[in-house]
This record gives structure tokens, C-alpha cells and sequence, in this order.
């Protein structure tokens, strides 16, 4: 019987360990040929990835368009550099990502800097750039804020200088509504970074500046009561004072916009027809009128009747689509008005009083034009009702407060009413629109109607007819600036004296205007939102150390345990492979 001998064993060479040593090396060397594959392929086709939910790393076109096209160098100069504490080092952050996106449109055109206005080594020098910087119109901020249930003040220069050239235009970035809590206030500050650096921009470029008129010939306040309203418009665009008696049809034609700025007279027939016929020809309109006539001399000297003020215009904008009541609105919510409340000696005591009929308005709507902005003061100021008007979108720009009071014409006005505390049982009307933006394509109020003073009969509808657009306040006051009775100088414009406060009459205006007349979109920056998601501090505060513990155990307890797996695994496949 034949047996056949057993098999013998391979003999184990030293084959296997180094096929796995040139795979690993081949798998290294083809991760590393992708990556600079990948690397190469990103640098020609450049492409960015904004992830966050409320889109706040990207620009708008109108942004991207303009810093592309930007035909001169700009640089910004930022004075918010230095040690601030959390809240408002946000801001400074915020600042400087919005002009890093900038750098990726405008490339080597843009160029800025951060500056430290308290990096000086002495008290002197320190106080010597602040001053310079405060004679550049850079005013200092003192914003608080609460940190670890601590007040935190500090002063800063929330300001940039946007340099093109030899101009210069200055900027301030902490802006938002300053009734808001200061980490609401930051957030609507960083909301806005990008309009404000982007118009910045386009106000220092060289182009086509836009005609705007200011219609006079009826009662309205003269150049030294609009003064700021035309020393800001004037900015930006060419303004002029027009008289609709002298101005020609073909004259308007080369109006951008028109604004009728607290009329005292009516509007003739023949004048109201060259404003509809503008209007509803493509030009733009910001109506600023009062709906009652008040004489504060009258009302000083014990007590008028204040009657509706008949300017001729109540059909022109019941056509557009709006109606301006006759009453007045008294709000809780009020400025100031001095009165005499005493004698010392043989001297009258004069004291700021409450004033309902001076409502302080500051219930926006998110439209760009009103959106984050501050209070603004009106007086005497009426409601507005909306009608039927086919084809016009009538949006609310502005609100009275909760606490207001509507009082139908005859409204008697006298200043002695102010020594009363106002009776919250009778403000029970609600907020009241006082604001409005008509947009579409306005029908004409002389339509199948002969031309005022001619035979000459109006179409229905202009060939000439385009969309336009048209912003309707119920107060004149709200362009008018006061007039320093000492040096005979005109005050900022919204400046309350009695209060030594600005409020925000002239942002108001300036953002209506670019709203009309920008042709890019980039007002609508402007709409932009960033989601204030704060923390729980009581929270914060009762479970601080667990989550301290939890962020510095966390990461060591995963490292160890992925040590302890991996050996485990080496030791494992190891071990198999010596059975083998």
C-alpha cells in the first residue's frame, strides 16, 4: 500500500509586507497627486460656498456689479481696531469679513486698514487724535453692553473714511434704531455694513449726477429752513428750487424727481396738471404735506381751532391711490415743547413739556427705505387711508405708537393742554400709517379731460406713460429744518433742541430718494437680515462648568478611545496574520 507524503508547508516569505508597504505608498501618492490636482482646478475656476442660513457672507449683484466696475482704487480706513469686549468686537469682525467679500469682487482695487484711535502711547497724544478725528466729523460712540452680568461701556469710533482719489466720504457703522437693546443694535448695524460702504462707493465715483426739484411758489419754507435736506440731496444729485408757473413741460422732462415740500397755498390747476403729467410720465415724487392748518402763536396766545388746509391736491393723490385725512394724531409717545412754568425772581421759568400733537414715530415696516432705521420726529401729523387704484402697489412705511388718538377736523390746539398728564384711557386708536409708497403705473387725474386753460383733450393714457413711483408723508415738518435764533444758522435736520437729540428725518429722506431713483438695486441691500440667535444667559451662567468640563474632556475622551481602538486593531490583524 502506497502513502502518499504529506504536503509541506510553504515557506512564508517577506513578499506580503512589502506589497503592503508600495500600496499604502500608492494610496498616499495618488491622495497627494488629487489634492494638488483639485488645488490647481480651484485656482482657475474660482468659486465660493456661502453655507449660513440667512446668507450673510454674500453679496448682492448690485454690490458685486459696482465693485467690479469701480474705475479708480479705493481704500477704506476702519477705526475699530484695538481690545474691545465681545460685543462690539463682533462689529469690528463683521466689518472687516464684509471687506474682505468686497476684495474678492474688486481684487487689488480695494484696499483697506484697520486703525486703533487709543493706540497712542500717551494720555496726550491720545486725546490730540481723538480730537482730529472729531474734527473730520468722526464723533465718538459710548455704547454699553452686558457681559457676565457685568455693564461694559466703552468709547470707540464706530467709523470708516472711504478714500477715492482725493475725496473722501465718511461712514458710520454703528447706526440701527438706538430705542433697541445695544446687541439688537449691533446686529442691525452689521445688517446695514454692506449698504453703507457699497453707497459710499458709488457717491465718491464719477458719473451722471440726477436732477431733483423743490417745488416753491407756495408757502414753503425757504432755503434756510431746507437747508440740510438740500445740502444732503446735493450729495449726490443736482438740486434746484422750481416754480411750476415758469417751468416748461420739456423743462420737467429733465427732472429726475420732484418734491413738494410743506405747501401753505393750493396748486393751480395749470400747475397740478404739470405735476400729474410728470408723474405719470416715468418722474419720481416725494410729497411731504400737511393736511391741517396750525398756527402755534394762535395756539400759544389761548387756544385755536386747527381746519383742513386745502392745498388742491386731495384729487390729484386720490387718483395715485392715497388720501391724506383731516385730523391730527396725538401719540403718548411725543416730543417736546417749552413752556412757562413759573417765575424765579422777575424771570419766567421755561421747561420742556410733553407734546402729543409732535409724535415721535418709530414702527417701520421692512421695506429698504425704513428698514433698522431710528425714530423719527413729525408734527402734527394726520392719517392716511389708501383707496382703490388699478395697477398700484400702496405699501406702509411708518406707524404711529400703540398709544395714539385721532382728533377729526375742527382739532383745538392750545399749548396749556401740555401742563395736563395725557389720559391713556383716550390713546386707544391704535398705530396709525402716517407714511406711504405708492409704485405702478399711475393713471392720469386729467384723463379724457381738456388740458387746463386749452381745448386740448388728454388721453387716457400718455404714449409717454411709464411706471413710476411716489412717497407720501402726511407732515411737512419732517423736511424742515429749525433755524438757530441766535446766530440766524440752520440746525441739523430732525435735531430736537429741547431734547438734544437727532433723530432720523434726514436718513429718512435720503434713503425715499434712493429708493426712487436707484436704477441698480442696491437700496434693497438694505432688506438684508441677520438672525440674532442670543443665548439663554441665566442658563449660561447655571450650567457654565458642565459645558467647560464637556468642551475640554470631550475632545481628550475621543482621542483616547480612538487610541485604544486602533490598537486594538493592529494588535488584532497582527496576531491573524502570525497564526497564518
Amino acid at each position: 500500500m502506497e502513502t502518499t507524503p504529506a504536503a509541506t508547508p510553504a515557506p512564508v516569505t517577506a513578499a506580503a509586507p512589502a506589497s503592503r508597504k508600495q500600496r499604502d505608498l500608492l494610496r498616499f501618492g495618488l491622495v497627494l497627486l488629487g489634492l494638488v490636482l483639485l488645488n490647481f482646478i480651484g485656482q482657475q475656476f474660482f468659486f465660493r460656498l456661502d453655507l449660513t442660513e440667512d446668507k450673510r457672507y454674500s453679496m448682492s449683484p448690485a454690490t458685486e456689479q459696482l465693485l467690479e466696475q469701480m474705475p479708480e482704487p479705493v481704500t477704506v480706513t476702519v477705526y475699530l481696531a484695538g481690545d474691545f469686549p465681545p460685543a462690539f468686537r463682533r462689529l469690528s469682525q463683521a466689518t472687516r469679513e464684509t471687506l474682505d467679500e468686497m476684495q474678492v469682487h474688486a481684487g487689488t482695487k480695494l484696499r483697506y486698514v484697520f486703525v486703533d484711535p487709543s493706540a497712542a502711547t500717551s494720555e496726550a497724544d491720545r486725546q490730540k487724535e481723538y480730537q482730529r478725528l472729531i474734527q473730520k466729523g468722526l464723533n465718538p460712540t459710548n455704547l454699553g453692553a452686558n457681559e457676565n452680568g457685568k455693564r461694559v461701556e466703552k468709547i470707540i469710533f464706530p467709523w470708516a473714511t472711504v478714500t477715492v482719489g482725493s475725496r473722501e466720504e465718511n461712514v458710520l457703522l454703528l447706526r440701527g434704531n438706538q430705542a433697541a437693546p445695544p446687541d439688537v443694535r449691533l446686529n442691525q448695524s452689521i445688517e446695514g455694513l454692506e449698504y453703507e460702504l457699497a453707497s459710499a462707493i458709488r457717491r465718491l465715483e464719477p458719473g451722471q449726477r440726477k436732477l431733483i426739484g423743490i417745488v416753491e411758489g407756495h408757502g414753503e419754507p425757504d432755503n434756510a429752513q431746507l437747508y440740510d435736506l438740500i445740502a444732503t440731496l446735493q450729495r449726490d444729485h443736482n438740486v434746484y428750487r422750481i416754480d411750476l408757473n415758469k417751468v416748461t413741460e420739456q423743462n420737467m422732462k429733465s427732472l429726475s424727481a420732484v418734491i413738494v415740500a410743506k405747501p401753505e397755498r393750493a396748486y393751480t390747476e395749470p400747475e397740478k396738471y404739470k405735476l400729474d403729467k410728470f408723474i405719470t410720465e416715468g418722474g419720481r415724487a416725494l410729497f411731504f404735506v400737511d393736511a391741517m392748518r396750525v398756527n402755534l402763536d394762535s395756539a400759544n396766545r389761548g387756544g385755536m381751532l386747527s381746519f383742513p388746509l386745502d392745498l388742491n391736491l386731495t384729487d390729484l393723490l386720490f387718483t395715485y391711490g392715497a388720501r391724506v385725512n383731516g385730523d391730527l394724531i396725538l401719540d403718548i409717545n411725543s416730543g417736546l415743547i417749552p413752556l412757562v412754568t413759573g417765575m424765579t425772581g422777575n424771570k419766567p421759568n421755561v421747561e420742556p413739556m410733553p407734546w402729543q400733537f409732535y409724535p415721535i414715530v418709530n414702527g417701520y415696516s421692512p421695506h429698504p427705505i425704513v428698514r433698522n432705521l431710528d425714530a423719527v420726529y413729525l408734527k402734527f401729523v394726520s392719517t392716511i387711508d389708501t383707496v382703490k387704484a388699478k395697477g398700484i402697489r400702496k405699501t406702509p412705511l411708518m406707524y404711529t405708537s400703540r398709544y395714539t388718538r385721532v382728533l377729526p377736523a375742527p382739532v383745538p390746539i392750545n399749548l396749556n393742554d401740555a401742563r395736563l398728564p395725557p389720559d391713556p384711557k383716550l390713546y386707544t386708536s391704535g398705530p396709525k400709517p402716517v407714511g406711504y409708497l405708492l409704485e405702478g403705473q399711475f393713471r392720469s387725474l386729467f384723463a379724457n379731460r381738456a388740458k387746463p386753460g386749452t381745448t386740448q383733450f388728454v388721453p387716457v393714457q400718455s404714449p409717454q406713460a411709464k411706471p413710476s413711483k411716489i412717497m407720501l408723508v402726511s407732515d411737512g415738518d419732517l423736511v424742515r429744518n429749525d433755524v438757530d435764533p441766535k446766530t440766524g444758522r440752520p440746525v441739523p435736520l430732525g435735531f430736537d433742541r429741547l431734547a438734544t437729540t437727532r433723530f432720523a428725518n434726514r436718513e429718512l429722506v435720503q434713503n425715499a430718494v434712493d429708493y426712487l431713483l436707484d436704477e441698480t438695486g442696491l437700496i434693497s441691500v438694505r432688506g438684508k437680515e441677520i438672525t440674532l440667535r442670543p443665548l439663554d444667559k441665566v442658563k449660561v451662567n447655571s450650567e457654565k462648568s458642565k459645558w467647560q468640563l464637556l468642551n475640554l474632556g470631550a475632545p481628550l475622551a475621543l482621542l483616547a478611545g480612538f487610541g485604544l481602538v486602533r490598537a486594538w486593531l493592529r494588535k488584532r490583524n497582527y496576531a491573524s496574520f502570525a497564526s497564518e
